[in-house]
């Protein structure tokens, strides 16, 4: 009895070592499982906070990327409304056609502006460029690696939440076997105690002992079982933590530390490429400056002074010295009819001769039959130099004309030996109504040309000699008609320091439309009259179309209907009104806005004495 005894304590001692000594060392410091547990706790609360930090780093990346995304797509806006407004710039800008701003484009001022405008327009392009290339080449790319570095992030921390469920799970399984070990080891020690004391006690049954210390062996089996249990899936959670913390986790880090990497890469990648997309366009931005800088060297000042000479040349020859009048003579003569008459006519004769007045300072009352907003066929409207080139270019425009009438006759007449050559191929006949018809054109033409140059002709004739232009200086030469007595230019002088062909006979008449005979023969006031005479007849300078409706209510205004055709008498002084004229009795004020005005180019320039 006493050796069974001493057998099972020693199979307790072997079994349950542990456990004793945890019991009887409850005072004591911790055993190294207890220890093992406290770090295998602290290990499993480290691994899930690092996670938690990782996620949070890796979403504030995500949101980095999106911000720089947004940052460049607000540039590349800012670079599309910039090369529209700098188009839009060089279109407003551009000279339109049918302008003014047309026949302006011979100065080299004008054309290095031009210029400009261009080379601006080429580098409003290259912002576009810009913009397009920060959209293909960032914005695209970064929206695209978005999704990709969303779905790969969540995939990582995926797989880092399974592994964590994992080892959670194997680490309740074995707690759950430690503890059904620690319950099994309890029932064998009291199935031992109690056998221990059924065996002691002498008032009990060989059965009873011997069925306590059967129930003391199970027990103890059972908690035999149960270590072994524990004990393999001690060593296989071992295993799967060692797997977990030395291998998943790392791989998991790992993972998540390249995928960092690369996403802060290609931001680096990016941020080069934003430099990059700049450093592109600079060549061709250079150029463009380079065009400007080209543009303004090309501007000849004297160039253009000379084109500007040669537009408002008039081709009057200077005035004549001004003759003396000695208006003292009559003073000597005694009073008496004969002398008095011959003051009158010396004062008459005088007078006469002061109406003889230097061509710039000249009004003339005549008025041209002319169309609205045209001149007449052999611009005699116009002064000598002016005429000149006017006839010369209206006899080229002629001669190239006639040219192309030519080539297609010559042409035509091709055509018709094919046909007369090779029936087949169509009737020689049906040319001859066309070809009839450009030689009528070619007969017109011809006769227009010599039309204008017998005018030309005309005028080459009239105009000084070289020789006496020598005489005019600078860009203000003074020019005038001859002499008084020689009696063309001042009556040739149009309204607005024009030339006409036909002397003006009409002028006296004009400028009085009633006239009355003088009832004292020795009064001067017509002849005073004519020359301060403020209230003649102003001369046309353009015409005007009207936009709009205007009434002309108050005093001065003139009511105007829309589409209608005026001349322009007087241009707008900066208070918004130009004086017009309908007829040769009604005139008046319209609004500058409410109408389109067509200024007549060399009428304008005739008056700039050049």
């Amino acid at each position: 009895m006493l050796r069974r005894r001493s057998d099972f304590f020693v199979f307790l001692d072997s079994s349950f070592s542990t456990i004793s000594e945890k019991e009887e060392e409850k005072e004591e410091p911790l055993s190294p499982y207890e220890e093992y547990l406290q770090v295998l706790l602290q290990m499993k609360m480290t691994s899930a906070d690092q996670f938690d930090n990782l996620e949070k780093h890796t979403q504030w990346g995500i949101e980095f990327v999106e911000k720089y995304t947004k940052f460049v797509k607000e540039r590349s806006e800012i670079e599309i409304n910039y090369a529209k407004q700098i188009r839009n710039l060089s279109k407003k800008y551009q000279p339109k056609k049918n302008s003014r701003e047309e026949e302006e484009s011979k100065y080299t001022f004008c054309r290095a502006f031009l210029t400009t405008l261009n080379e601006l327009n080429d580098y409003a392009g290259q912002h576009e460029v810009i913009a397009e290339n920060l959209t293909a080449q960032i914005i695209s790319e970064l929206s695209r690696y978005l999704q990709e570095l969303k779905s790969e992030r969540k995939s990582h921390f995926h797989d880092g939440r399974k592994a964590q469920q994992h080892i959670e799970s194997s680490w309740k399984q074995l707690e759950s076997c430690k503890r059904r070990f620690e319950r099994d080891c309890k029932e064998a020690d009291r199935a031992q105690q109690y056998f221990e004391k059924m065996d002691a006690d002498i008032n009990v049954t060989k059965a009873d002992v011997e069925k306590a210390r059967q129930q003391a062996q199970m027990r103890h089996q059972m908690a035999a079982d149960s270590k072994g249990d524990y004990s393999s899936y001690l060593q296989k959670f071992n295993q799967e933590q060692n797997e977990h913390y030395y291998t998943i986790i790392p791989n998991i880090f790992q993972k998540l530390q390249d995928m960092e990497e690369k996403r802060i890469e290609r931001l680096g990648v990016c941020m080069k490429t934003f430099a990059d997309v700049d450093r592109q366009v600079l060549p061709i931005v250079g150029k463009c400056l380079d065009g400007m800088t080209k543009a303004s060297e090309s501007i000849e000042p004297k160039s253009d002074s000379k084109q500007v000479v040669e537009a408002y040349k008039s081709g009057f020859e200077p005035p004549g010295d001004v003759e003396f009048e000695d208006y003292g003579q009559a003073m000597k003569r005694t009073a008496s009819e004969s002398s008095l008459s011959n003051s009158r006519e010396v004062k008459e004769k005088s007078t006469s001769k002061s109406k003889g007045k230097l061509w710039p300072f000249i009004k003339n009352k005549n008025k041209l039959s002319l169309k609205l907003g045209s001149g007449p066929e052999d611009f005699s409207h116009l002064p000598p130099e002016q005429r000149r080139k006017k006839l010369q270019g209206k006899i080229d425009e002629l001669n190239k004309d006639i040219q192309k009438e030519m080539d297609q006759r010559d042409a035509l007449t091709k055509m018709k030996d094919v046909y007369v050559k090779n029936p087949q191929m169509g009737d020689p006949a049906s040319v001859d109504p066309r070809l009839s018809e450009i030689g009528q054109n070619i007969e017109k033409l011809q006769f227009e040309v010599q039309k204008f140059e017998g005018w030309l002709a005309e005028v080459e004739e009239r105009m000084p000699s070289k020789s006496d232009t020598h005489r005019r200086s600078g860009v203000y030469e003074t020019q005038n008609s001859t002499t008084v007595s020689n009696n063309c230019a001042q009556d040739r002088e149009s309204p607005d320091g024009s030339y006409t062909e036909e002397q003006n006979s009409e002028t006296q008449v004009k400028a009085n439309p009633n006239p009355t005979p003088p009832t004292n023969p020795t009064s001067t006031t017509p002849e005073f009259d004519d020359e301060f005479d403020d209230e003649e007849t102003l001369p046309t300078i353009g015409t005007c179309k009207a936009l709009y409706p205007f009434e002309g209510h108050n005093e001065g205004t003139i009511s105007v209907v829309e589409g209608e055709l005026l001349y322009v008498i007087e241009e707008d002084k900066g208070d918004g009104w130009t004086r017009v004229r309908r007829n040769e009795d009604e005139e008046g004020y319209v609004p500058t806005s409410y109408i389109e005005v067509f200024l007549e180019t060399n009428a304008k320039g005739a008056m700039t004495y050049i």
